[in-house]
């Protein structure tokens, strides 16, 4: 079966989240649609959606016009089978003392590393992107430089990759929260591939609002991997839900946005510990003054 996607860019957020609502309701509808920020530091956000129809070509010049966006680009994927793609591409992982694999590469896991499963079906956050690379590694020197874990949330997810890390590491329950239900299930399997049932409790919370985030508060280390605006917008209730000496290993921007992200979290009570940029991708990791 064939399928189109239809791209486009804007540069206001509540345009672009207005517009992804808007091609729920073309016929034929779409069968998903992505509203992202570009991560190239454009402040362009693009909107994207996925037909198995040949979309609508004048109606979506019509929804651009009217919200203001970039002329959609319209093109047919290639049928492939990406999960095999996928595993032929994503090698596993090694982030200091964490080897994340897929399935298709168990006996690859060497005796001495810590295994972290995600399947190729579940691509992101694997491991193979700087900023989670980056997480893994700052956890691996945080726990070498002695520091213990009791009380961990991982906010934004994914997989839960940083989460089930922390949980491989150290005894106690850990949080994992993400925006999208589905990520949250997808996270809820590979805590259960993981042999990790019971011991990273996943939901789904926009930043920290959800009453059992709240009920778990003071946290001592709290993962976000997400982006520039996010980061920044939940820097103060960062600061609300740890306490001195608690710490952050935030990623998920570029370099050039380091400096922004840093000077929020600054202004909400958290210092600098350290920084790894690996590519175009820093990780930073803070503390609660």
């Amino acid at each position: 079966m064939p399928t189109y996607t239809a791209l486009t860019t804007l540069p206001d957020e509540s345009r672009a989240q207005a517009l992804g609502e808007a091609l729920e309701e073309l016929d034929p509808a779409p069968v998903g649609v992505g509203v992202f920020e570009l991560e190239d530091g454009s402040g362009l956000w693009e909107v994207g959606a996925y037909f198995t129809e040949v979309p609508d070509d004048i109606a979506l010049t019509l929804m651009a016009a009217a919200f203001g966006s970039a002329e959609f680009a319209i093109s047919e994927l290639p049928e492939i089978d990406w999960v095999a793609h996928v595993r032929r591409e994503l090698k596993p992982v090694e982030a200091g003392r964490f080897f994340v694999y897929g399935s298709h590469d168990s006996e690859k896991l060497p005796a001495d590393r810590i295994g972290l499963l995600i399947e190729a079906a579940m691509a992101f956050g694997t491991g193979h992107h700087g900023t989670t690379l980056g997480c893994l590694r700052a956890l691996d020197r945080l726990a070498t430089g002695g520091f213990h874990g009791k009380n961990v949330i991982d906010v934004g997810c994914g997989t839960a990759v940083l989460a089930m890390g922390a949980a491989k590491i150290w005894p106690e329950t850990v949080l994992a929260t993400d925006i999208d239900q589905v990520a949250v299930d997808v996270a809820e399997a590979n805590v259960v591939a993981n042999g990790l049932d019971g011991r990273v409790e996943c939901l789904e919370a926009m930043g920290f609002d959800h009453d059992l985030i709240h009920a778990r508060a003071p946290y001592d280390l709290v993962f976000a991997n997400i982006l520039k605006g996010p980061l920044i917008q939940i820097a103060p209730d960062m600061a609300r839900h740890t306490e001195a000496g608690s710490l952050a290993i935030l990623s998920g921007l570029l370099t050039t946005q380091a400096a922004d992200v840093l000077a929020a979290y600054q202004a909400a009570g958290f210092t600098e510990v350290e920084r790894e940029e690996i590519g175009d991708w820093t990780t930073l990791v803070l503390r609660r003054a």
